[in-house]
């Protein structure tokens, strides 16, 4: 993964929004998180300086080979998370929110041990 959770998350709502919207400008992703657009630029310029996503002129923000890997594997980790959680019991909404905590910290190891166990048991 990279270095921090608030750049997983920027990438993962990318992901999430160019699957929606036909293209991701830095106030849909300000309005989805509930973030400040000036604190969304700040995090864009950090991504485009890691060579996580490019911006076009007309502000329109597109992910790299690089970004789009990352974003995917946090996105899978939510998917599979979230839905192993609600099948033990938890409620959608919390289930959706402890997902996005653990997706970040888990190291890959423990996530593959733990799918390969719920794959071998439900």
């Amino acid at each position: 993964m990279i270095e921090n959770e608030s750049a997983e998350n920027y990438l993962e709502t990318i992901l999430i929004l160019s699957r929606e919207l036909p293209v991701v400008r830095s106030v849909d992703i300000a309005n989805e998180l509930g973030f400040k657009k000036p604190s969304v630029s700040i995090a864009m310029k950090h991504l485009r300086e890691k060579n996580h996503i490019t911006v076009t002129d007309a502000g329109f923000i597109y992910l790299t080979d690089t970004g789009k890997r990352i974003a995917e594997l946090i996105y899978e980790r939510h998917q599979f998370l979230s839905g192993w959680l609600m099948k033990l019991g938890v409620p959608e909404d919390t289930a959706v929110e402890d997902a996005c905590r653990i997706e970040h910290i888990l190291s890959k190891e423990s996530y593959d041990a733990i799918k390969t166990f719920v794959a071998q048991h439900m």
